[in-house]
């Protein structure tokens, strides 16, 4: 018994594969042509080949129609494209209408005695031969966007299987369908990546040519202060030494950094940026060099820092000045070696960054205190660029407000403009915040405006509610004073002397609160004044500023009355 199973099976395997199973095996030979790499064209054409040598067709297409029902792509396995788009031509409209409208196989036994084809060329079906014609739509999801037909030669009608090439030619369209879905997909893709890099690289010609000239399209200004830090800009960016971009708070360093980047030759890499100031110590070196998965409670998983994402590209590090001590040394290391480890890792990684930074604080003084490192300072301060204030660049002031209002008009939808008074105003502002404070001022009296047109009148300064217009008021406009809310009671101290008896605190009878400079020096309420302006009215920056302690800071904006501005 088991010598005769054994027998029948060897039997079974060595039998002439039947009709099921060819067209399986031609479904696996089309799927893999489908599969594999080339044009849509090209995998349509192979298909077309396995066809014919499953099918023993005369004539075979392929076409793919847009979205208007003209055919897109033909291909044919006998004839060249111009052929192929020829015998599509040739087909009768009524039998390409009911492969689209109906979604139904077209099945014609002989075509030489069908009506449908009377007035097609002849020539296309041979000369006393009798002609098959099958016809299937390819179909993506729900619509047909395209049709197999071939034909086919037979002496002997009987002879003829149409039902199962039908079966087998419906099984090879659907997998045409989901070919010619993904390939269409994949050319949208490939064309709005195309058109974005076309944009990007359009823009970045812009800003080049923009920064040739003078000026940036983010960088608004003509002043000659302005063209100085520009052309420096320009200078700066074709080397890859690194930048500290010095200036007041506000004055756009992001924006100067930006700049340099895309200036350079890493204008291709990434931009990446981090605000030193804005992190604990903890946290800021996991941003910067990155953890691996369980280096901390809530490392769930690896990270790569922003030093390895801006690997071939630029790191702009704004507050530099605000780090710790500590952080300075790791910070240093990554800077002379370009290597770190990750947070809890023990691999040495390797990047190539060009860092930027960018710092309100007066690093030299910090060095002198030894609050700053002198080596981080060296290698930070490469090339130091200094970013003027407003009030050096008034002339920029006008061309500035109409940017702001211009940009406030399309997010509002409005059509806001200034008159001459209101210009003039803002020409006349100290603006100690700046280009910031510039569109703050902008956007605040663009909300309030009862009219189209912001006049003198609209401004916070000239109804009362303009604190920096009270603190840095000047000589030539005198603007009306805020109401100060009274000072805790303080031990009433001795009368201020006259600025000529004020040469020393040992001749000042009130050196403490004293607001007269002695020679050579400013006052301790202009020292006061000014670091809280610069730290942004937090008294914990100003105390690091004044190298004093917050307690320190708090009793001497009592001692000089000075009030604190909320925002």
């Amino acid at each position: 018994m088991g010598s005769l199973h054994t027998a029948s099976v060897v039997d079974s395997r060595d039998r002439p594969p039947g009709r099921a199973e060819l067209a399986l095996y031609g479904i696996y030979e089309i799927s893999k042509i489908l599969c594999g790499p080339g044009s849509l064209p090209d995998v349509l054409t192979g298909t077309l080949q396995v066809l014919h040598s499953f099918l023993d067709m005369a004539n075979g297409v392929i076409a793919l129609l847009d979205e208007a029902g003209e055919p897109e792509t033909v291909v044919s396995a006998a004839l060249d494209r111009e052929g192929a788009r020829l015998y599509f031509k040739a087909l009768p409209e009524k039998v390409v209408g009911q492969l689209v409208v109906t979604e139904m196989p077209v099945v014609v036994e002989n075509v030489t005695r069908d009506p449908a084809f009377a007035e097609c060329d002849r020539s296309l079906w041979g000369k006393g031969q009798n002609v098959a014609f099958i016809g299937v739509p390819i179909r993506d999801r729900s619509r047909v966007i395209g049709a197999i037909a071939i034909d086919r030669a037979w002496a002997n009608l009987a002879d003829m299987r149409t039902d199962e090439d039908v079966r087998f030619l419906k099984m090879a369209a659907n997998l045409i369908g989901q070919t010619a879905r993904l390939h269409r997909l994949v050319m949208r893709d490939r064309e709005r990546m195309l058109e974005d890099q076309r944009r990007i690289e359009k823009e970045r010609e812009d800003l080049a040519a923009q920064l040739r000239r003078g000026g940036a399209p983010a960088i608004v200004g003509q002043s000659p202060a302005l063209r100085d830090v520009l052309e420096k800009v320009q200078l700066v960016a074709r080397s890859q030494s690194p930048v500290l971009l010095r200036g007041e708070s506000g004055t756009g360093k992001e924006l100067f950094a930006h700049a340099i980047h895309e200036c350079s030759p890493r204008r291709t890499g990434p931009f990446i940026k981090l605000n030193c100031a804005a992190l604990p110590e903890s946290v800021l070196e996991s941003e910067l060099f990155g953890h691996e998965k369980g280096a901390f409670t809530g490392a769930m998983t690896q990270r790569k820092g922003r030093f390895e994402l801006a690997d071939n590209g630029t790191l702009f590090l704004d507050e530099i000045g605000e780090i710790s001590a500590a952080f300075q040394a790791k910070l240093l290391r990554v800077l002379q070696e370009g290597e770190f480890e990750r947070v809890g890792g023990t691999r040495t990684l390797k990047v190539n960054v060009r860092i930027v930074s960018a710092t309100n604080r007066n690093l030299e003084e910090a060095v002198a205190k030894s609050a700053f490192r002198a080596d981080l300072y060296y290698r930070l301060s490469v090339v130091p660029i200094h970013l003027p204030p407003l009030r050096d660049r008034r002339g920029d002031i006008p061309l500035l407000a109409e940017e702001f209002l211009r940009r406030f008009n399309a997010d509002n939808k409005t059509r806001i403009s200034f008159s001459p008074a209101a210009l003039k105003v803002m020409q006349e502002c100290y603006f100690p915040g700046n280009v910031r404070e510039l569109e703050n001022c902008v956007r605040r009296a663009a909300t309030l405006v009862r009219g189209d047109t912001i006049i003198d009148k609209d401004f916070a300064c000239r109804n009362d509610g303009c604190l920096s217009s009270v603190l840095w008021r000047g000589t030539q406009v005198q603007q009306p004073q805020l109401p100060v809310v009274p000072a805790p009671a303080v031990p009433v101290a001795a009368p201020v002397a006259p600025a000529e008896a004020c040469e020393g605190e040992a001749t000042c009878p009130s050196a403490a609160t004293c607001r007269v400079p002695r020679a050579g020096t400013r006052s301790e309420y202009e020292q006061l004044l000014e670091a809280m302006e610069k730290s942004g009215w937090v008294q914990a920056k100003a105390a690091r500023l004044l190298n004093q302690t917050p307690r320190q800071i708090g009793y001497a904006l009592r001692k000089h009355g000075i009030p604190i501005k909320k925002f």
